[in-house]
């Protein structure tokens, strides 16, 4: 057998390089699970999709989602609110739905939609509303706050795809209901936004580009005209956590 031996100089090269290489990797290492721990903590996976067994694995920045949820769209939130975190290059979304799903355009799916829609609102009351629908006609019973809350929780409804007619029959009464006081993060914000401008059925078709810095949302894209521009301000402007609306999109 043949002994072979560094120089010095040879041997400190290679102990460099080790460390050099080493240090790369805990470098990574750390920066992965700083983006699944941000991913767990994050707004929406404490709030909209505590209840699913999701699991983020994260390698030098490619995220995989595993596991399953309960809805098809927490499958889109939990991707959308992962891409958004510092440092993420791509997500790899394997998540599966479990469960009886409702049929596209059923009632049952448009329950779920208008219940979802609700959700994201911060001035109206999805815990607090009750929704079914029957022949594409949805009725709203529970209780509101205000009247304005009431007529607001009617229009969200009515706005959502396969509606036909909305029933409002919300009774106006003081629930005593506390207002959310986790604080929202900037991507669970932006995932909201684009899931909220995607079930709404006036917002479903714009190319909006979403961005949040400290809960201050930019949008830019396209609308047809000044109202519809208009309306994407207003339901944004109404999502948990935004603070204010930079709307930068053009009209046609």
């Amino acid at each position: 057998m043949r002994n072979f031996r560094l120089s010095p100089a040879t041997a400190i090269t290679a102990y460099a390089a080790m460390i050099m290489v080493t240090g790369v990797s805990l470098q990574a290492s750390d920066a992965d699970h700083k983006i699944e721990h941000a991913a767990k903590t994050s707004y929406n996976f404490k709030t909209y999709l505590k209840d699913d067994n999701i699991k983020v694995d994260s390698a030098d920045g490619v995220v995989t989602l595993t596991g399953t949820v309960a809805r098809e769209y927490h499958k889109f939130l939990a991707q959308e609110t992962v891409v958004g975190l510092p440092g993420v290059k791509r997500v790899d979304n394997q998540l599966g739905v479990v469960g009886e799903q409702p049929a596209e355009h059923s009632d049952g799916w448009i329950t779920m939609k208008v219940k979802t829609v609700l959700a994201f609102h911060k001035h109206v009351s999805a815990t607090g509303t009750e929704v079914n629908t029957q022949n594409g006609v949805v009725t709203l019973t529970g209780k509101a706050d205000t009247l304005g809350e009431k007529q607001l929780t009617g229009e969200y409804a009515k706005d959502v795809e396969g509606v036909t007619e909305v029933r409002n029959d919300l009774v106006i009464a003081k629930s005593n209901r506390r207002t959310m006081g986790d604080k929202v993060d900037d991507t669970s914000i932006t995932a909201q936004v684009k899931s909220t401008l995607l079930f709404h059925k006036s917002t479903s078709m714009l190319a909006t580009k979403v961005s949040t810095l400290n809960g201050v949302v930019s949008l830019n894209g396209e609308a047809k005209n000044a109202a519809e521009r208009d309306l994407v301000t207003k339901l944004v402007e109404d999502i948990h956590g935004v603070q204010s609306v930079h709307n930068r999109m053009t009209v046609r």
